[in-house]
């Protein structure tokens, strides 16, 4: 069964961090980029940040840029986004998704449920 687990979501104030884990599992790790998403309500989703199982490469989200940093492990099939100097506009539901190589936001083949990240003022 494929599975994409998100966690770490939760309540924070602004400036405060969170870091996110991305637990694959049922595909084939290396085949795929992992994606993190976020919707906030009333608003479209967003591409947040992208890596790529192969070589590393990391993208961002020009919202994101200089705040968030992800990484992967390999090894345990598992995906993090830390998440830092949060502000109340990144309050969304974060979802991470196994996205097309090279790290193509619109083709996806899994994603997970969810996890909500809320940044009070």
């Amino acid at each position: 069964e494929v599975q994409l687990v998100e966690s770490g979501g939760g309540l924070v104030r602004t400036g405060g961090s969170l870091r996110l884990s991305c637990a694959a599992s049922g595909f084939t790790f290396a085949d795929y980029d992992i994606a993190w998403f976020r919707q906030a309500p009333g608003k479209e989703r967003e591409g947040v940040s992208c890596i790529s199982t192969t070589d590393g490469n990391t993208y961002y989200a020009d919202s994101v840029k200089g705040r968030f940093a992800i990484s992967s492990d390999n090894a345990k099939n598992t995906v993090y986004l830390l998440m830092n100097n949060l502000k109340p506009d990144d309050t969304a539901v974060y979802d991470c998704a196994a996205v097309l190589k090279p790290c193509d936001f619109e083709l996806m083949g899994f994603v997970g449920q969810g996890t909500q990240v809320t940044v009070s003022s």
